[in-house]
């Protein structure tokens, strides 16, 4: 059996960084520096599921906010 072939029984937890930008971490892992919990935790798949869920503008904090001041200054 290869490791490819074997279950993933890793639990993982959901971070954010301040750019709202989403990842998954093992959660017995520290998070990176610059990344917070969500407080969601469970299966990749689950993790993922919730990052689709809630993640849904991709663009990064800073240029959705200087997009916005551009739009109102036009």
């Amino acid at each position: 059996m290869s490791w490819n072939d074997q279950e993933d029984t890793t639990i993982y937890k959901v971070v954010v960084n301040h750019e709202e930008q989403y990842s998954i971490w093992p959660s017995e892992r520290e998070n990176a520096p610059g990344w917070t919990d969500v407080g969601k935790s469970g299966t990749k798949e689950e993790c993922l599921a919730y990052i689709k869920e809630v993640w849904t503008d991709m663009r990064p904090l800073s240029l959705r906010q200087q997009m916005e001041k551009s739009a109102q200054s036009n």
